[in-house]
């Protein structure tokens, strides 16, 4: 079993008892993000770079207004 990443937010680095955190598995690998940034993660992947391994990569997720 692998170790999980301490629960920290892969935006802001605050912790869960800071704010409500959401688990991600991603990479065989367990992290976390806070609701705030969120929509980051769904709509501009790449301000994650640096952060999350490949997110330079990951596309943002497609507006059907």
């Amino acid at each position: 079993q692998g170790t999980m990443a301490a629960k920290r937010c892969v935006a802001c680095d605050r912790d869960d008892e800071a704010v409500p955190l959401v688990r991600l598995d991603y990479r065989g690998e367990a992290l976390w993000i806070c609701p705030e940034h969120l929509p980051i993660l769904i709509h501009d992947p790449a301000r994650l770079a640096g952060r999350l391994a490949g997110a330079e990569r990951l596309k943002p997720a497609e507006h059907r207004d």
